[in-house]
C-alpha cells in the first residue's frame, strides 16, 4: 500500500510502499480517507515525542479519519506501530476510535480534533472553567489558540483576553469571539514591562483561567502579574498546554507559589487520562455546527508528504488526503 514512511528516528518521511496490515483480535482495520500534520502527530512519528515508541520503519501519522469494515466513519488516534495514519490502511484499538456524525465533512474532522481536544480539556477538565469566569489564552494565533477562544465562550467565559506575538493576527481574534487582545515582543526589559502593564490594567478586573501554550518569558510575565496584581487568596488556574517559544524552562521565585493562589498545572498526555480526550473529541464534533468552530486548513495529497511535512507554521492545518 502506499505511505509515508519513516526509517529512523528524527528522520523526514518518504512516500512509498509499505506492508498492508490486516486485522487481529483487538485491532481495527481502517481504511484511510486523511490525516492532519499537527506537531503531535510530526512528534510522535519522529520520535522526538515523550511518549513516542522505537519502531522503526514505520508509518508515519499520529491521527486520522477513515472508515472501518463495517462502514463507521471515526477518527482514530495512536494507530498500532509499524502502522501511522498516513498510508490507504491502519490498524487501531476500538477504543482509540470515535464515530463522526454526519454533519462533520471529512477535512474538518481530521484537522479539528487534535488542536481542539487539547483546548477543551485544558479549559474543562483542568481547569474546571465555570461560566462567567475571566480567560486569557496566552499563544492565541495558533490553531489550537484560535479554537481555544472559541471552545471558552461556548462554555460560558465572560470574558476572554488573547495574548500573543503577531499582532495582526490578534486582531483576528475578535471575530472569534475575544474580547481583548494584548500583543507583545519581549526583547528586552523595556518590552517585558510594556507587556506585564497591559496584563495588570487587565486584571485589575479580575482573572480566573490561564491557558498557556508559549510558555517561556511571556508565561513568566503573566504568573508575575498574577503575584503582583491579583488578591490574596483568589486563585487563579494556570494551566500549561506546550512550550510553542521554544523556551523549557523558566525562573520563577518559589515565593511566587508562596504568596499567591496562582495553580499551575499542565494538560497533555500523561496528566490527562486517554478517555478524556475521546470524551473531548466527541464533545468538540458535537459543537462543530453550532458552536461554528472555524479551522483554517490546506489540503494536499499524500504523495506530497516529502514537500509539506517540514512545514512548521501549523496555519493553516495541513490535511493529507489518502484515498
Amino acid at each position: 500500500m502506499k505511505a509515508a514512511i519513516i526509517h529512523a528516528k528524527g528522520q523526514s518521511p518518504v512516500y512509498g510502499e509499505f506492508d498492508t496490515p490486516v486485522a487481529t483480535d483487538g485491532k481495527v482495520l481502517v481504511h484511510v480517507k486523511a490525516s492532519a500534520l499537527s506537531n503531535l502527530s510530526r512528534a510522535l512519528s519522529e520520535g522526538n515525542h515523550y511518549s513516542a515508541d522505537a519502531v522503526y520503519p514505520k508509518v508515519a501519522g499520529a491521527e486520522g479519519v477513515g472508515i472501518t469494515a463495517d462502514g463507521q466513519r471515526v477518527y482514530f488516534l495512536l494507530p498500532e506501530a509499524p502502522y501511522g495514519a498516513l498510508a490507504e490502511q491502519t490498524l487501531v484499538r476500538p477504543d482509540y476510535m470515535v464515530k463522526i456524525p454526519d454533519t462533520v465533512d471529512d477535512i474538518t474532522a481530521a484537522a479539528i480534533p487534535n488542536p481542539a481536544m487539547s483546548s477543551w480539556v485544558a479549559l474543562n477538565d483542568r481547569a474546571h472553567l465555570q461560566p462567567n469566569e475571566t480567560v486569557l489564552i496566552n499563544g492565541a494565533t495558533g490553531t489550537a489558540g484560535r479554537l481555544a477562544v472559541q471552545i471558552a465562550k461556548h462554555l460560558g467565559a465572560k470574558k476572554v483576553i488573547a495574548t500573543g506575538r503577531n499582532e495582526r493576527e490578534l486582531q483576528e481574534l475578535h471575530a472569534l469571539g475575544a474580547d481583548v487582545v494584548v500583543p507583545f515582543q519581549l526583547d528586552g526589559t523595556e518590552s517585558v514591562q510594556k507587556f506585564e502593564k497591559a496584563l495588570e490594567e487587565q486584571f485589575a478586573e479580575g482573572i480566573d483561567v490561564i491557558i498557556d501554550y508559549l510558555w517561556g518569558e511571556s508565561a513568566r510575565s503573566i504568573i508575575m502579574t498574577v503575584y503582583k496584581c491579583i488578591p490574596k487568596g483568589h486563585i487563579v488556574r494556570f494551566v500549561n498546554v506546550g512550550a510553542s517559544s521554544g523556551q523549557e524552562n523558566i525562573d520563577l521565585p518559589s515565593s511566587v507559589l508562596r504568596s499567591s493562589a496562582v495553580q499551575i498545572l499542565g494538560s497533555g498526555l500523561g496528566s490527562v487520562i486517554m478517555p478524556k480526550f475521546f470524551e473531548a473529541i466527541r464533545n468538540v464534533y458535537e459543537i462543530v455546527k453550532t458552536a461554528n468552530l472555524q479551522v483554517n486548513t490546506k489540503v494536499v495529497p499524500l504523495s506530497s508528504v516529502e514537500s509539506v511535512w517540514g512545514d512548521s507554521s501549523g496555519k493553516p492545518r495541513v490535511v493529507f488526503t489518502i484515498n
